[in-house]
């Protein structure tokens, strides 16, 4: 089996990375943000800052690119490289409005033809193993095949599929039977994304999918330990948590330069952690009111 942690945007950076490698670890390959790379060959420091393996302890670690550009992605390429990198994932899933409306993301699956096109161009000169993060059509499910149909025309390293459409974002349930239909159509080896929240729904899809890959990303806000309890190792201890919350907290507010913005950072975070204290109402309002990164600090000791 290979548990992969899904890339969160401004929060699972190189510090939460080697924080949480540290502490619980447990998957095999950490996907960071996704960066967009560009065509002007002098590239930012700053862009790479997140990837470089200076900064990276947490193992194995999978670039990805945001881009709507072929030729900004094969420019970008031998940058990913030269870093040692052997592989990158190319995200087609991402459902935010400011990605959309740039064409990025998510707004590929409701143009089928130019994502064919993108990908054509980047496999016919592409150096590195690429995979591929997916949703299951923009507005409709129905759109699943002819997406499928693209994909299987390029050996995939492997395709991710969040088996929601951008339409959905993250409201209601995954859809497994759309996946199922995956399973049965592509021709690249899949994995399954999408509300995995406890150890056990992990051994629930192997037994209904029959497959084994598996990508966490809000589960793993929720439960920083699961991919540890999912290998049978202890479960989260509630000290663990809190040794999490202010390690985290530390380095983020020196990465990011301001406790404000750490702040707002780290109650994002509780706010998928407390899921799991639906007996700690008065915690989890503590939390939202908290305005001082001292004051939240000492708040969440309480549970």
């Amino acid at each position: 089996m290979k548990l992969y942690f899904a890339p969160m945007e401004g929060i699972t950076l190189y510090t939460f990375r080697n924080i949480h490698s540290e502490m619980f670890g447990g998957c095999d390959a950490y996907y960071a943000p996704f960066i967009t790379p560009s065509t002007d060959e002098k590239t930012g420091r700053k862009m790479l800052r997140d990837i470089l393996p200076e900064n990276n302890r947490c193992g194995k670690l999978i670039v990805q690119f945001l881009s709507n550009n072929a030729d900004a992605v094969l420019n970008f390429e031998p940058i990913i490289e030269e870093l040692g990198y052997d592989e990158i994932n190319l995200n087609f899933g991402c459902p935010f409005s400011t990605v959309v409306k740039k064409g990025k993301g998510a707004s590929f699956l409701k143009e089928p033809e130019r994502l064919d096109m993108f990908l054509e161009k980047v496999f016919s000169k592409r150096r590195l193993k690429i995979s591929v993060k997916t949703r299951i059509g923009f507005s409709s499910a129905d759109e699943l095949e002819g997406l499928i149909e693209i994909y299987n025309k390029y050996p995939l390293d492997k395709l991710i599929v969040h088996p929601r459409t951008r339409a959905d974002f993250y409201k209601g349930e995954a859809d497994k039977e759309t996946f199922k239909k995956a399973l049965k159509l592509s021709k690249n080896r899949l994995c399954y994304n999408g509300d995995i929240y406890l150890s056990k729904d992990i051994n629930e899809l192997r037994s209904e999918l029959n497959i084994d890959e598996f990508m966490i990303g809000r589960g793993a806000l929720r439960n920083p330990a699961i991919f540890r309890e999912i290998n049978g190792g202890d479960r989260l201890k509630k000290g663990e948590l809190i040794v999490f919350t202010e390690k985290l907290a530390e380095a983020y507010v020196t990465l990011f330069g301001s406790e404000i913005y750490t702040l707002r950072k780290m109650k994002e975070i509780w706010m998928y952690i407390m899921m799991d204290f639906p007996e700690e109402p008065k915690i989890l309002k503590a939390i939202k009111k908290s305005s001082h990164l001292n004051d939240f600090l000492s708040i969440i000791k309480c549970i």
